[in-house]
């Protein structure tokens, strides 16, 4: 194994051009960690925050960004079990995907799921991990419930709908553009709603024939919170994972109480690896079956050689893609 590896930096806070390909040592494994040859990394939305200086990463996390990655065992720290060189897997990583190689937790590890390729299989750690942690812990979505995702032709959103319809949830999202309308009803949804045409909270209320939904999963926030608790049904559960349109907002308490609502939500990187190991082992004994019934696949828009990491962010900031976004860490 050479002892240098490539990795794209963070040069300073800014634009996708501050993502700047360099050299660096190849990381050793510790106790409880596999060393893993990258074969793609995920490019999600926590990536450009961290380019932009908006997310730092937690202590002990390497500053190189990427928080999914897919390829090879290449060494085994002390004490790692269950695992052996040259096993391929895809892994949730709190930094350090945009790299030849990286240090993964062993609890974090879980094999490529058949028929997914080891190569695509980096689309599905970030995005199954937040989902069923969110909507289906946190939110506690059941069979036969009707389900909201915002943004549902994202990587979260793909995945949501797809993970929602396979649990047999009655699934809406909303959507920007005709062809992630018929992208995310392609994947399951029972409709989708264009945000930028109409006002979704109207539409999905007639759309339930005024019943609304139970569940709602929003990485938008600002003017959307008022119009999502106006939408959930009694006992329904509001579930923030993000506020691209801001966190300060002004709520009515009195929907919350007569309808007694739950307004929930999290954030993942952080938490503690015994957290992420438990959510691994939900995946493995939950979605993974469904990935191997064919119910739910990682959606691919497009996969960028890793030193293209900036034209890869580029796309990711212009938000026309439908789904996942990857680098080529072999290229």
């Amino acid at each position: 194994m050479a002892e240098r590896m490539r990795v794209v930096e963070i040069t300073a806070p800014g634009g996708p051009e501050v993502l700047r390909p360099a050299l660096r040592e190849i990381p050793v494994a510790g106790a409880g960690e596999l060393l893993v040859r990258v074969w793609c990394a995920g490019v999600n939305r926590p990536d450009v925050l961290q380019r932009q200086g908006r997310y730092p990463p937690p202590p002990g996390a390497s500053d190189i960004p990427g928080l999914e990655v897919s390829g090879e065992v290449a060494a085994l720290g002390e004490g790692v079990r269950d695992w052996r060189v040259g096993d391929q897997l895809c892994a949730l990583v709190s930094g350090g995907g945009y790299a030849e190689y990286c240090l993964v937790p062993q609890g974090q590890a879980l094999p490529v799921p058949h028929p997914v390729g080891t190569a695509e299989s980096a689309g599905l750690p970030e995005t199954t991990f937040t989902v069923w942690g969110n909507v289906f812990e946190r939110g506690a979505l059941r069979p036969g419930e009707r389900f909201l995702v915002h943004g549902g032709s994202s990587g979260i959103g793909t995945t949501a709908i797809q993970l929602a319809a396979a649990h047999g949830a009655e699934v809406y999202a909303t959507a920007g553009s005709e062809a992630k309308l018929a992208a995310c009803r392609d994947l399951g949804a029972r409709a989708a709603v264009n945000y930028r045409e109409t006002d979704f909270a109207s539409a999905i209320d007639e759309l339930t024939g005024g019943a609304g939904v139970d569940v709602i999963l929003d990485m938008v926030g600002g003017d959307y919170t008022a119009r999502n608790l106006a939408l959930l049904a009694p006992e329904g559960r509001l579930v923030q994972i993000a506020f691209l349109r801001g966190a300060a907002v002004q709520i009515d308490l009195e929907p919350i109480m007569r309808k007694r609502l739950v307004l929930t939500g999290s954030t993942l990187r952080a938490r503690a690896p015994e957290v992420k190991a438990a959510l691994a082992e939900a995946l493995r004994r939950e979605v993974w079956p469904w990935i191997a019934a064919g119910r739910v696949r990682p959606v691919i828009h497009a996969t960028f050689p890793l030193a293209e990491a900036a034209e890869a962010h580029r796309v990711l900031d212009g938000g026309e893609h439908i789904g996942k976004l990857l680098l080529d860490c072999r290229l």
